[in-house]
């Protein structure tokens, strides 16, 4: 049994997926206004948003930390347009600012923090609004839901604690609430034919993060080299059940005082970067240039001489192929799954700190830098949340389709806004019939700036009428490549906390909250809902 902690940094994160014995079969139900599954950054604003309405407010995380990815590692926010960004999201990015004496928002630097900066601000949120919150609480895995008809009355976790509420949400990036209270929900990439989307589907022929010349996934023996699959890759537009690569967002520094080395993890195997080895070996030759370390990873500064470090280029820290089944998959086999990108992400930083086959100013560079030493204390200075960027997605009153960031982008019932350009990372990397190796799935298309259609956070009324889910929402492949993004995620999690108080106030079912209410408390919250509104100044610091 887990005994229960309510700081932020004491236990591993490990704890996230060990099943946790039952404290009592018959405990006593807890019960609130309105019950928030996940500690994400969009649970946090929706917990924070309905107690500031006046509600009792039960958070619930299954591990040891709050934020998500926003506290997590991706520290390099992904803001786009940012004038449309608002409300309490804007109020947290402000408050981060202010931590390193800027007191604006008006350029993409002024956006960025440090992992421990974000935990430390959205703690001392919810402690201020008076949110119950309790780590180790994870959803039993079978029967964690009791229905009544369309409404879920209770929850229950592993410990065997009941939770009843008048209202739920499911913040979580698995959205397991979600699927156990009956909602319909997909996962995988639709066909082009599906919601009329060009860029929906297997997409044959895409540039970015590509290998950038004609190389064989073959060693000399003809053998295929790991981490490559034997395809095919599928009919350009086809659908498919395959989800894009997920990664841990580093925050590494080359600050030799707060520098943490390099160490061959255990379970290593250099065999694994077969293919890797033998593109960085041809780069000067097809280059005409050494390798560098931006080729093999995406770093961006962040204060306090940090870096996130991203996925860049055809072979980076993105895990292709290895993120399919994750939506779906047992707790014991998503344990595998998580465990299995750490150990990629730490074998990969081995291997370009040590390989005689990496380029040596490629090496020396990467030996620079280090886990920071100040971040994710608990977990040795490796993240503590794996970046999930897309696993089911909801079904609900509105589905969210290409055309809604493209030439639909206006919404009568709008909660938020979204600006970033439809972002997809690659999701397999396969070998060609003409002997070649190609990465198939990413979409980089830009968008204008586009509003959020409130039926995107709502289940149909005829699945469940008291829940609401501001991550996993309804979307198609295409739309979420781009909704996807923490901001977005804590815009809808603020109108999400508004339509739980609003909910319990009128005595009504989530989805017939009025919008009008909905919409006048977000503006007075200093929201962005519609295109007009971010000239007017609203969105300016």
């Amino acid at each position: 049994m887990f005994t229960k902690h309510r700081s932020l940094l004491h236990l591993a994160v490990v704890t996230f997926f060990a099943s946790t014995a039952t404290l009592s079969v018959h405990a006593a139900p807890t019960s609130a206004d309105f019950v928030v599954y996940g500690g994400t950054a969009s649970g946090v604003v929706t917990a924070y948003a309905a107690a500031r309405e006046g509600l009792h407010v039960i958070l619930l995380e299954p591990g040891t930390h709050l934020g998500g990815m926003v506290t997590g590692g991706l520290s390099a926010t992904d803001v786009a347009y940012f004038q449309i960004i608002g409300g309490y999201a804007r109020d947290f990015y402000r408050e981060a600012a202010a931590q390193y004496g800027v007191h604006t928002l008006n350029k993409h630097g002024d956006w960025l923090s440090e992992p421990k900066v974000g935990e430390a601000i959205f703690n001392d949120w919810l402690k201020k609004a008076g949110v119950e919150v309790h780590f180790h609480e994870r959803l039993k895995e079978h029967g964690g839901v009791s229905r009544s008809g369309l409404h879920v009355r209770s929850i229950t976790t592993e410990d065997g604690k009941i939770w009843q509420a008048k209202i739920f949400a499911d913040c979580s990036y698995e959205g397991d609430l979600m699927a156990q209270a009956g909602v319909k929900y997909t996962v995988g990439r639709e066909g082009t034919e599906v919601y009329n989307e060009d860029l929906a589907g297997v997409r044959v022929d895409t540039p970015k993060h590509q290998f950038l010349w004609k190389i064989s996934p073959y060693n000399d023996k003809g053998k295929l080299m790991p981490e490559v699959d034997p395809g095919p890759m599928g009919e350009n537009g086809s659908g498919d059940k395959k989800v894009q690569s997920y990664n841990f967002r580093l925050i590494l520094t080359n600050d030799p005082a707060n520098k943490l080395p390099w160490t061959k993890p255990r379970g290593y195997n250099s065999a694994q970067f077969e293919l890797l080895a033998k593109y960085l070996g041809q780069w000067k030759e097809k280059m005409h240039r050494e390798p560098r370390l931006g080729d093999v990873m995406n770093p961006v500064a962040i204060p306090n001489k940090e870096a996130d470090f991203n996925n860049n280029g055809a072979f980076s820290t993105d895990f292709i192929g290895h993120s399919w089944t994750y939506p779906d998959a047992s707790y014991a086999e998503r344990r595998k799954i998580w465990d299995a990108h750490m150990l990629y992400t730490q074998s990969f930083l081995w291997f370009l700190a040590s390989d005689p086959r990496v380029p040596k100013p490629l090496q020396d560079e990467v030996n620079t830098w280090g886990r920071a030493k100040d971040e994710f204390r608990d977990t040795d200075g490796w993240p503590n949340q794996l970046y999930i960027r897309e696993g089911r997605r909801m079904v609900g009153m509105y589905v969210m389709k290409q055309s809604d960031l493209q030439t639909n982008s206006t919404k009568p019932d709008s909660i938020a806004m979204g600006s970033y350009n439809s972002d997809s990372h690659n999701i397999q990397r396969v070998a060609m019939p003409d002997g070649s190796v190609r990465n198939e799935g990413d979409v980089q298309v830009a968008v204008k700036p586009y509003e959020i259609a409130f039926g995107t956070i709502l289940p149909k009324k005829d699945q469940t009428d008291n829940l609401l889910v501001p991550v996993c929402l309804s979307a198609s492949h295409v739309a979420y490549s781009s909704v996807r993004m923490e901001p977005q995620y804590m815009m809808m999690g603020q109108a999400a906390g508004v339509t739980a108080a609003l909910a319990i106030q009128e005595k009504t079912s989530v989805q017939d909250v009025s919008i009008k209410a909905l919409q006048t408390k977000l503006r007075s919250q200093k929201a962005i809902l519609h295109l007009d509104q971010e000239t007017t100044g609203t969105g300016v610091d």
